[in-house]
């Protein structure tokens, strides 16, 4: 088994520290940023003294099979609101009614698994009625921001042939946006009742939700004549964990505890690009 290093904070101490720990048979760096540690030895305990040992460290670590190669898969597959961008839409949406925090502190109990995401959804969208749709713009222009490596990872995962797909429990009028300004594959995400340019505080057509997620994976690796076990899934919140689930690799990108331990890989101090060196 090979783990892989990195981050921007990491320095050759901490590094080998951690190879070290990890009984690592050989370091071989990959970029200024990121190092293979070859020929270690993989268990559960190992895994779990090693993570705290990276977080401790400000560095991200990935247990992988050497010999995986980006073009093993087929789909990528992205959550939106804070995983492929910094922002959760329906939060600085509320903001516009100054209603952020109460809308905030749903999306987080959500997040976190405490409250099943279709209730928080509606229950969150209901507070948004009467609402100017034009709010929905003001966000698209003044607050959203990819994440950081987004582009990058995209760029390289599109060169390796695999197809993308966006999936959220957000909202048509920005995973449209997405799809058009960065060239993705495939979206799905809910959509807003607006009336007379009014939000009326409803979502038509179903609720996407962590089944939904999860069988829009399924149904974009069928169209696309591959198995689940040919896609990366990136997600941060407990809706996410379903999709993730299913995937060939799950990644955790600055994620809530409860996604961080279920995920094959766990990203919480470099950006999106940080898978790229998993397959260096």
């Amino acid at each position: 088994m090979n783990l892989i290093l990195q981050g921007q904070q990491a320095d050759k101490t901490s590094v080998e520290r951690i190879a070290a720990l990890a009984g690592a048979k050989r370091i071989t760096p990959i970029h200024a940023h990121a190092w293979r540690c070859e020929g270690v030895e993989h268990s559960g305990a190992l895994k779990e003294r090693v993570y705290a040992a990276c977080f401790e460290a400000k560095i991200d670590g990935a247990f992988i099979q050497p010999g995986r190669r980006l073009t093993d898969f087929g789909l990528v597959a992205m959550d939106m609101d804070s995983t492929l961008i910094t922002i959760e839409c329906i939060d600085e949406i509320a903001d516009m009614q100054g209603l952020k925090p109460q809308v905030a502190e749903i999306t987080e109990a959500a997040m976190r698994g405490e409250i099943e995401f279709r209730e928080s959804l509606t229950r969150r969208v209901a507070l948004l009625k009467g609402l100017d749709a034009g709010a929905l713009q003001r966000v698209y222009d003044e607050r959203l921001k990819l994440s950081p490596g987004a582009e990058t990872m995209l760029h390289a995962v599109k060169a390796a042939g695999l197809k993308t797909l966006l999936v959220s429990g957000g909202f048509t009028f920005f995973t449209d946006r997405m799809k058009e300004r960065l060239g993705l594959d495939y979206t799905h995400s809910n959509v807003l009742e607006i009336i007379e340019g009014k939000l009326t505080g409803r979502v038509l057509n179903g609720i996407v939700d962590a089944d939904e997620k999860k069988n829009t994976v399924e149904r974009v690796c069928a169209e696309l004549g591959i198995a689940p076990s040919r896609a990366i899934v990136m997600g941060d919140g407990a809706n996410d964990l379903k999709m993730m689930g299913i995937a060939g690799l799950s990644v955790a990108f600055r994620a809530k505890p409860v996604v961080r331990a279920q995920a094959n890989v766990a990203l919480n101090f470099v950006g999106l690009d940080g898978i790229l060196p998993l397959f260096e």
